[in-house]
């Protein structure tokens, strides 16, 4: 979702590099507006991001691919996935947006590890990736000048058990 947030940011830069006078100030400043999900902005936010999106096609066309592109990651078998993602990139043929197609090349390339997220079983919750990266650090911190690599593997495996 990173990279499509840079390739709508690229998006609206070229948008404003292209136009002039009056039209540039509905462009100008909105960056964040248009990386933030809908839900996440203010009344005023909404409301900004509802004048842009009216008085530019090109932002609002990028604007509601990367917004539709979000669904992806709720498909729980890999051919559904894979089903979307060949419609999404069927909307982009004709819009003519160059870093969405970038990015959708990239997204093919990757495409094996978004199918083995897509399945139930490999969806993992990022407190837990967090907590156990943070119990990691801490193991290694204390276990400072020893050098013995399979004792801090066998250690951080067993952080991980219940105490008896």
């Amino acid at each position: 979702m990173r990279h499509l947030g840079e390739s709508l940011d690229k998006i609206r830069k070229t948008e404003y590099y292209r136009l002039s006078g009056n039209d540039r100030s509905y462009i100008k400043g909105q960056k964040y507006t248009l990386l933030s999900n809908r839900e996440n902005l203010t009344l005023d936010g909404r409301k900004s991001l509802k004048k842009l999106l009216k008085a530019n096609k090109r932002i609002n066309t990028a604007y509601l691919l990367k917004e539709t592109f979000g669904q992806l990651w709720s498909y729980q078998t890999e051919g559904w996935a894979r089903r979307f993602f060949d419609n999404w990139k069927d909307a982009l043929k004709w819009q003519r947006l160059e870093p969405y197609e970038k990015f959708a090349q990239m997204i093919e390339r990757h495409w094996n590890g978004i199918a083995a997220y897509s399945r139930p079983e490999n969806k993992v919750s990022l407190g837990f990736v967090e907590g156990l990266n943070n119990k990691i650090r801490v193991i290694q911190r204390r276990a400072y000048g020893l050098r013995d690599e399979e004792y801090l593997r066998l250690k951080i495996l067993t952080c991980m058990l219940k105490e008896i």
